[in-house]
């Protein structure tokens, strides 16, 4: 299975169905009464985490995805049926953005769930719209539109810790012996081209996850190497266990650029709780490396342990202080941050930022008209059947309701001045002495 990380896909809502115009016949009942029923609302797309999926790659070639719509209503009052709403199962660490980096949600464990992309709503039957002045409608709603909207999806892996360091100081070779994963192992940079997961069992059935993070090198920060591409991770790891190889040139520098890197690429990565371990120690490396590295972590006030994977030496007595300090991190460091900086999330919390924009405003449009913007305001236009004359009037009276025509006069508009109401153009039409009430 290929890993994908990051991708962004379409998503469209079923629309409204339309509500239906009918007239009740019965026989000695000579005036009837209106009796259509109102159309089913659309169906939204919901995101759902969930441990059966592991990676994106199921959204890598199909983008975009649609719901079912609303049935129409009938007459006889029946309803038509609500249009199916559309799961996407995605793994569990998926945080969603919109296009504009806005954070929408992060879907951090089994169940966590989002909606999308809200259906449209029915449209209301004329019985539905029946009063005591309009006994009778002959007209009825349409069905609201589905919202559509591209998303961005990035998946960062959960692990209590997370192993970070150089090309080749032995991240793999230590998950592969103290885990049953089976990651790639060979004596080449960016071995492991791809994060893996691994669960530690200790003897008394304690457990933590275990995570290979590759790409950090000298300028990962800035998008070299791997960068980016799984830095990401890194921030969903509670401790973080920084390998440096005790053999190389330089251990003490290797161990500074890792910092460094994590902390240029995330300034909260420095709070984050670590212990430094130094491979290869089966290689006999200098001493005064050994001695350097120690001295440096001691310095910095961390923790140093010297292990050689190839032949266990110390594995044992890290894996148990690692146990340890992931027991005692803080999660409240796990926090989720926005792509515009603006925005954290603490863990297990949903956001969703398509709220419905309840109120108007009027603004000047490019093309010299006043318009009217505002999600309300808009879905009436677009419930309405333009060229029945008497649902043309009745949205003239919501319109008056909603104090859109009052804020149209006040902004400057003139009787039989062009306006736009979202993207549909009108004569503006006030009727003088008409109270902002109506009769819905």
């Amino acid at each position: 299975m290929v890993f994908i990380d990051e991708t962004r896909i379409n998503v469209k809502a079923g629309h409204g169905g339309s509500g239906c115009v009918s007239t009740r016949r019965e026989r000695f009942v000579p005036l009837g009464g209106p009796d259509g029923g109102d159309g089913g609302d659309g169906g939204s797309i919901i995101l759902t985490a969930s441990s059966s999926s592991r990676t994106l790659s199921d959204y890598r070639y199909r983008r975009h995805f649609k719901s079912k719509r609303g049935q129409h209503g009938m007459g006889s009052k029946k309803y038509g049926h609500m249009g199916q709403n559309l799961e996407l199962v995605v793994p569990e660490g998926t945080v969603v953005y919109s296009d504009e980096g806005k954070l929408i949600a992060d879907l951090r464990e089994e169940g966590d769930s989002i909606v999308v992309a809200r259906g449209g709503q029915g449209g209301r039957g004329n019985a539905a719209l029946a009063t005591s002045k309009r006994s009778v409608p002959g007209f009825s709603e349409l069905g609201g539109h589905g919202e559509e909207r591209w998303i961005k999806l990035e998946l960062r892996l959960l692990a209590d810790a997370g192993i970070v360091g150089l090309p080749n100081a032995g991240k793999s070779s230590f998950l592969a012996a103290v885990t049953r994963a089976a990651p790639k192992i060979a004596d080449y940079p960016f071995t492991t081209l791809t994060p893996q997961l691994g669960v530690v069992e200790l003897e008394d059935h304690e457990t933590f996850v275990l995570a290979d993070i590759p790409g950090v090198i000298e300028g990962a920060h800035e998008g070299k190497g791997l960068g980016h591409q799984f830095l990401r991770h890194v921030r969903r790891s509670a401790v973080l266990l920084i390998m440096v190889d005790l053999s190389g040139e330089d251990p003490v520098g290797d161990l500074d650029i890792i910092r460094s890197e994590l902390s240029s690429y995330d300034k909260a990565l420095a709070e984050r709780d670590w212990i430094c371990a130094g491979n290869k120690m089966d290689l006999n490396p200098d001493e005064g490396k050994v001695q350097a590295v120690e001295a440096r972590c001691v310095a910095i006030g961390t923790e140093f342990f010297p292990v050689s994977v190839a032949t266990r030496e110390g594995l044992d007595k890290l894996l148990w202080r690692l146990d340890q300090v992931v027991a005692q991190s803080d999660p409240n460091l796990l926090v989720t941050k926005s792509t515009d900086a603006d925005e954290e999330m603490a863990p297990g919390t949903l956001h969703y930022v398509f709220e419905e924009t309840k109120q108007f405003k009027v603004v000047l449009h490019e093309t010299g008209v006043l318009q009217v913007l505002g999600d309300k305001v808009e879905q009436m236009i677009h419930m309405t059947d333009m060229a029945n004359e008497e649902a043309v009037e009745y949205l003239q009276d919501r319109l008056r309701a909603a104090g859109v025509e009052r804020a149209l006069g006040k902004a400057g508009a003139h009787d039989g001045d062009e306006v736009m109401i979202g993207e549909t153009v009108f004569y503006f039409n006030p009727i003088p002495g008409r109270n902002e009430t109506t009769d819905e």
